[in-house]
């Protein structure tokens, strides 16, 4: 049986009728849009590719096992595939306000748990087709990954016949315990013959461990409570929703001008535009402080299909308080060097491990204990979350259409009321800002203002090395 791991599960764990846990992505086009028809044809031909898209996910009795994937029998794919579009003339505030109202709505558990949205009436003639998928399937490398299964790397309206499939029957529930026992036996015995090996090599086994008990520590020690600020506390069901987008190659000159990584530029913008945000609602940006969680990917080339999350994590200080967009660059990359030596990604890695090896019931009450908890008493550890995802850097077609953007969602949950996701594609660098409608209606202030310092920094790039003296703006 195809088990999910304890990550994935979580997810599954994680959500309620408040907090959703599916990610997404508007994929945009200008040239006529296709019919739905065509839509379900072109996806119906691919899904020998993904077959988790006609897999739902079902329990465990009593959750003596981790949740397992099976065939729906009843699988529609008319069902998955739908259309909408803005009412004329439909600009863009009107396309981020039906994105904010399908992210609002929860995936059906029992039916595969992924949707297509056709719209349609995108100002410019434009249209978009919305990827909309629970994050228990996917990661945010896993879901650029499945994008480029289901559409092209070239112009083509060639259709690929459906290959023939037949839905295996569901096993019953004494199989799934048996099967679920039967692969925690397996898990224990891999990771004792992985200890065994490490045996072999005590110096690395020591300095593994020892890297892993710092992480931990110090992402543990990071989790005190802040000072609380606007973009923090309980949440509702419905979703705010905003993008926007900048030139990649002004984000490698910026980073070729003043040091640092291509992420620590991204980071920074996203820092410039969380401050203008909290300015704008009177937050004193001296005083405060903002903890955003920062996944990073643990995938590796290992050939394995595109389905699941192999991701961990850092906690990351947003330099909200800093004015000048050179000096806030240069404090994310003292802090994301600093982070990146603290071996947290290694400690979450070991807790996913260790998650794998543990009764799912244990970790299912845990959290969904927690998660009632937060509903009434939101955590104050971590204020938002901060997602950079690479995507290709060519040209993805849908029957013909190129793909010209790529605006990607993420979700937010209780005490994180705006999180942030940007994704490059073809050239280009999107960030795509999420809110809770009822309290951070706003959000288009942060997208706003992260392209805005991309700008800014771009523009102080190219001046001569003795001119790019402090920004008149900064305050």
């Amino acid at each position: 049986m195809d088990r999910l791991k304890s990550l994935d599960a979580e997810f599954l764990n994680l959500e309620d009728g408040t907090a959703h846990m599916h990610i997404a992505g508007a994929c945009v086009f200008d040239d006529p849009a296709p019919t739905r028809d065509e839509l379900i044809g072109l996806i119906a031909g691919k899904l020998h590719l993904i077959p988790r898209y006609r897999q739902r996910v079902r329990s465990v009795p009593f959750e003596l096992g981790r949740p397992v994937w099976v065939d729906d029998p009843h699988f529609d794919i008319g069902y998955h595939v739908r259309q909408t579009a803005l009412p004329a003339p439909g600009d863009d505030a009107d396309f981020c306000r039906l994105m904010g109202r399908l992210m609002s709505l929860p995936l059906d558990r029992d039916r595969p748990l992924w949707e297509a949205w056709l719209v349609e009436g995108l100002e410019g003639d434009r249209w978009a087709l919305v990827f909309k998928v629970h994050h228990c399937m996917v990661d945010g490398i896993a879901g650029v990954q499945l994008l480029t299964v289901l559409l092209d790397a070239a112009p083509t309206t060639e259709v690929a016949e459906p290959t023939p499939w037949s839905p295996r029957p569901e096993p019953p529930g004494v199989l799934k315990v048996a099967d679920a026992w039967v692969g925690l036996a397996g898990d224990v015995t891999a990771e004792v013959l992985r200890l065994a090996r490490a045996v072999t090599h005590p110096s690395r086994a020591i300095e593994s461990a020892r890297s892993a008990v710092v992480g931990m520590g110090r992402f543990v020690g990071n989790l005190g409570a802040t000072p609380h600020v606007s973009t923090e506390g309980t949440i509702g069901a419905h979703r705010s929703w905003a993008h926007s987008s900048a030139e990649l190659s002004h984000v490698k000159v910026i980073r070729n001008a003043f040091g640092g990584t291509v992420n620590d530029v991204v980071l920074a913008a996203v820092s410039g535009g969380f401050r203008d945000l909290l300015l704008a609602r009177g937050d004193d940006v001296a005083t405060s402080e903002v903890r955003s969680l920062v996944p990073v990917s643990t995938r590796g080339d290992d050939g394995r299909g595109v389905a699941d999350n192999r991701v961990s994590a850092i906690l990351y200080d947003i330099p909200v308080g800093v004015a000048d967009p050179v000096e806030r660059l240069t404090a994310v990359r003292a802090e994301m060097g600093e982070r990146k030596g603290s071996h947290m990604v290694e400690a979450g890695e070991v807790v996913t491990t260790l998650g794998d090896l543990a009764p799912p019931m244990v970790i299912g009450a845990v959290t969904r204990t927690a998660m009632r908890v937060s509903h009434r008493l939101s955590q104050r550890a971590i204020n938002t979350i901060t997602t950079n995802v690479p995507g290709p850097q060519f040209p993805l077609y849908c029957l013909g259409r190129e793909m010209l953007e790529y605006r990607p969602f993420v979700p937010i949950s209780y005490g994180i009321r705006v999180s942030i996701a940007i994704l490059s594609y073809n050239g280009r660098l999107f960030f795509g800002v999420t809110g809770d409608e009822d309290t951070a209606p706003d959000v288009g202030v942060v997208a706003a203002g992260a392209s805005a310092a991309i700008d800014e920094l771009y523009n102080r790039a190219l001046k001569p090395k003795a001119a790019r003296k402090r920004s008149p703006r900064a305050s």
